[in-house]
């Protein structure tokens, strides 16, 4: 198995460039996955680490080896796309070992390969049947098959679950952090535009935007402690509320007394030098809580209530020049509809951003996506 090196990767098409400075080191063992809005360049980073898109400029290293003008079946490398590309006139057994008869291996050797990783995702009992008479996740299961089969260094998926369906995504996305439990020391890189996806599988998530990345980090560590605004929204869901404020307390903690009325308190600390400044506090809807008369961080009108059972969502009618505020209650709240609620959350669950870029990370970059 493998490590890579990414240094100062980039891409580009003609005159636009899509990536540009990705620094990243993926250690042995890793299950880094690369997540951001639709064209920010994730498949295609994928892809070049594959070999199939040539990179513009930088290096890229697989166990120390710099394998930029490599081409794909040397770099030791096995990829399962989004769709499966399944043979549909071979056995899933002939699947899975296509590859190895290329190599001209032994027939006891492909046998060995393939009845292993048919143990390995539960196909023993498929392997004389065709594709078609397949479910969807069993043929996912077969594509993923027929790379293990090759024990490569590394493993890409691209977007591996995105034809399934919601029960088969999530049977199958259990599937693969099984098989990665089993298969500790494979490097594996998975792109995927599915949250869930990323915050259950990854050891790492890569967050790209703006032809960069915006942050690198264990999942939880990107929910509790994003960098800038941009990770903040786009890393849980609903995206986090963002409100507009001004700092009236610094020290240990950070106090911002909000345009639209109300107090937020901060674990976050701040320097004297901030005292009056713009700022915009930020609250996950699943951190809100109902507050009293005389100490909220929010006051609104609910416009909208979406009742989930365990949870409702609140939707408040925007007012000013703020983004619509959502909170995620626990139990059922359908009696809050037009109702003036307020909302209050910990200190500890209260993010502070100046300029883009959270009060805990001065120096990280802030990120600006332009609309599709």
């Amino acid at each position: 198995m493998a490590e890579l090196k990414l240094k100062d990767v980039a891409k580009s098409y003609g005159s636009v460039d899509v990536l540009k400075h990705i620094d990243l080191d993926i250690k042995q063992g890793e299950l880094i996955v690369f997540v951001g809005p639709s064209g920010c360049g994730k498949s295609t980073l994928l892809r070049m680490i594959a070999g199939l898109e040539k990179i513009t400029g930088g290096t890229l290293e697989i166990d120390g080896t710099v394998v930029n003008d490599m081409p794909p079946s040397q770099r030791g490398i096995a990829m399962v796309f989004q769709s499966y590309a399944l043979y549909p006139h071979m056995t899933v057994y002939d699947n899975m070992a296509f590859s190895l008869r290329i190599a001209k291996k032994s027939d006891a050797e492909i046998k060995e390969a393939v009845n292993a990783a048919a143990n390995k995702l539960q196909l023993g009992s498929l392997l004389d049947r065709l594709p078609k008479a397949l479910s969807g996740g069993q043929r996912q299961r077969v594509a993923i098959g027929r790379s293990i089969v090759r024990d490569p260094k590394v493993y890409l998926f691209d977007e591996p679950l995105s034809n399934l369906d919601a029960a088969l995504r999530v049977a199958t996305r259990i599937e693969i952090a099984q098989l990665k439990e089993a298969m500790p020391d494979s490097t594996m890189v998975y792109v995927t535009h599915d949250q869930v996806e990323a915050m259950t599988l990854a050891t790492r998530i890569v967050v790209l935007a703006g032809g960069g990345i915006a942050q690198v980090g264990a999942p939880l560590d990107l929910y509790e402690r994003p960098e800038n605004e941009f990770v903040a929204q786009f890393i849980g869901s609903p995206a986090m509320n963002l409100l507009k404020g001004k700092i009236t307390g610094t020290g240990e903690q950070t106090t911002v007394a909000l345009n639209e009325g109300g107090t937020a308190v901060s674990d976050i600390p701040s320097s004297d030098d901030l005292m009056g400044a713009s700022v915009r506090v930020g609250v996950r809807p699943e951190d809100f809580v109902s507050a009293g008369e005389d100490s909220y961080i929010y006051e609104g009108e609910v416009n909208i209530t979406e009742a989930l059972g365990e949870v409702t969502l609140l939707y408040f009618q925007p007012s000013g020049d703020h983004d619509p505020v959502i909170a995620k209650l626990h139990g059922i709240h359908k009696d809050k509809r037009g109702q003036i609620v307020r909302l209050t959350a910990e200190p500890s669950k209260v993010h502070v951003f100046k300029d883009g870029v959270s009060l805990l990370f001065p120096d990280a970059k802030n990120i600006t996506v332009a609309p599709h």
